[in-house]
């Protein structure tokens, strides 16, 4: 199956230098239809040119605090001299939503 996401430029370009191979979201419906073995096609916010990920695992927390102790912030999409904090999601999801959906980690491979 095929999903479409949107990313800001910084992360979609992570994406395509394989530095960012979680890509964290809400687990809200649009999610829960995501299989193992599914295809992402990223399409990048400013440029609109697009990109292909497999999904190779999806690794389900209740909260980005979880998700952030399981991972190096590299593959979550940071710089290695970036501090990560989990309230950074906050600026794409609400703590009610968080609550209420919990979180997944999708781990993706660009498909070259």
């Amino acid at each position: 199956m095929l999903h479409k996401m949107n990313l800001q430029p910084g992360p979609y370009k992570m994406i395509e230098r394989g530095t960012k191979t979680i890509e964290m979201r809400l687990y809200d419906e649009k999610r829960q239809k995501i299989n193992i073995g599914d295809v992402i096609e990223f399409t990048n916010d400013a440029t609109k040119e697009t990109l292909n990920a497999k999904v190779l695992n999806l690794h389900r927390y209740k909260t980005f605090g979880e998700l952030y102790l399981k991972f190096e912030k590299e593959k979550l999409g940071y710089e290695s001299d970036d501090i990560a904090k989990p309230e950074d999601m906050e600026q794409y999801y609400s703590k009610e939503k968080i609550e209420e959906f919990g979180v997944v980690g999708i781990e993706i491979e660009v498909i070259r």
